[in-house]
């Protein structure tokens, strides 16, 4: 990609996502030592993207070939829990960055756009996965004792499998 502007910051040449590449690397380091699923899977996929996204978007500073992974990780595993609303953290932290994005009139940011392009992904790939029964919101909790049939499933967005994924690997890392 080059960038619009040649306004001696680039120097005319390709604009490097390295933002984005280090994010992956480190999504894909974390996937790889958890060895939860086969590294050329859909699943894997989702995985290392849903968590790209996440370290990605924890950069405030956009700077992440300085981070150390381990002064990252708890936050990374509090975003990716349960609990947390991650969707509306990423919609939110995306839409925050292509305003900045308008605001500077830099021309397009190549870190940016792969994250765009990833959270497309996620949102719009469907992969099938084990239905656990929460899948419709009325539908009351199963008790924890009970047994999941793992034949039954369910179509659900890729996001919604990569985020437990990425979970396990983080926590499988510490």
């Amino acid at each position: 990609m080059r960038p619009e502007s040649t306004n001696g910051t680039s120097g005319g040449g390709l604009a490097v996502p390295m933002a984005w590449l280090c994010a992956e690397y480190i999504a894909d380091e974390l996937l790889r030592t958890g060895a939860l699923v086969e590294s050329g899977s859909l699943e894997y996929r989702a995985g290392r993207r849903t968590l790209a996204l996440t370290i990605y978007l924890c950069d405030s500073a956009e700077e992440l070939a300085g981070v150390r992974v381990v002064s990252r990780i708890d936050e990374w595993l509090s975003l990716t829990s349960y609990e947390h609303p991650w969707r509306e953290w990423v919609g939110e932290r995306l839409a925050a960055r292509q305003e900045r994005e308008r605001d500077l009139d830099e021309g397009a940011d190549p870190d940016l756009a792969l994250a765009l392009d990833a959270w497309r992904w996620l949102r719009r790939t469907e992969l099938l996965a084990a239905d656990l029964g929460e899948s419709e919101p009325w539908h009351t909790p199963r008790p924890m004792d009970s047994v999941v049939d793992e034949y039954a499933q369910v179509w659900t967005p890729a996001w919604q499998l990569g985020l437990p994924l990425s979970h396990l690997a983080i926590h499988l890392f510490c």
